[in-house]
């Protein structure tokens, strides 16, 4: 066995090594790269489409208390976690947004970062606590307090995750992805604006 190993290995080092050769005869170093105008850039990026450039996942304790009419008073206790998505819209690019000013360099505006999706793990959400004044029994559990909750829950993560800079990090990432995109054309000097 160890032996067929040692074999695999050998094999696929010189496999490795043919292939580099055959590439580097085939794309020689300084060969003239593939340039890109600016509808052919619009076409690579606009693939990406709607792109999620960070997820963040976020735990929270959420509390809501209901007062009930004509007294008492209705509680719930949530353990959530919460996944948020944010990225930039790449849709509605257009020809304008996207100028080359010399070869290899290009300047594009983008929408900037938004929240494109937030939601609870189910699997990890759990209400943890709900009770009702223990003096008045009369009172009717409401049956959307726990929805409420939930709501309340999405609009905590998405302000949890904007104040950890899920927006900042979203940008970086989506600068980083295009300019990948463009670097393997041969285009070295990206420059991102922002705007509508």
């Amino acid at each position: 066995m160890a032996k067929f190993i040692a074999f695999l290995s050998t094999a696929s080092l010189i496999c490795l090594l043919m292939a580099i050769i055959v590439y580097q005869r085939v794309f020689p170093p300084g060969a003239a790269h593939r340039t890109l105008d600016s509808p052919a850039i619009v076409k690579e990026v606009r693939q990406l489409n709607e792109l999620v450039t960070v997820k963040y996942g976020i735990e929270k304790v959420v509390g809501m208390k209901e007062e009930k009419s004509p007294m008492g008073t209705e509680s719930i206790l949530l353990l959530v976690q919460g996944k948020v998505l944010a990225g930039v819209d790449l849709s509605e690019l257009g020809p304008g947004d996207v100028t080359v000013s010399k070869p290899g360099i290009v300047r594009i505006r983008l929408t900037p970062p938004h929240i494109q999706e937030a939601y609870l793990d189910e699997k990890h959400t759990k209400v943890w606590d709900r009770s009702i004044t223990w003096w008045t029994p009369w009172v009717t559990p409401d049956v959307d307090l726990e929805h409420k909750a939930r709501m309340q829950a999405l609009d905590d993560i998405k302000l949890a995750a904007l104040e950890m800079g899920i927006l900042a990090e979203a940008r970086r990432n989506a600068e980083t992805d295009i300019r990948k995109i463009l670097q393997a054309f041969g285009m070295e000097n990206i420059v991102f604006a922002y705007g509508s």
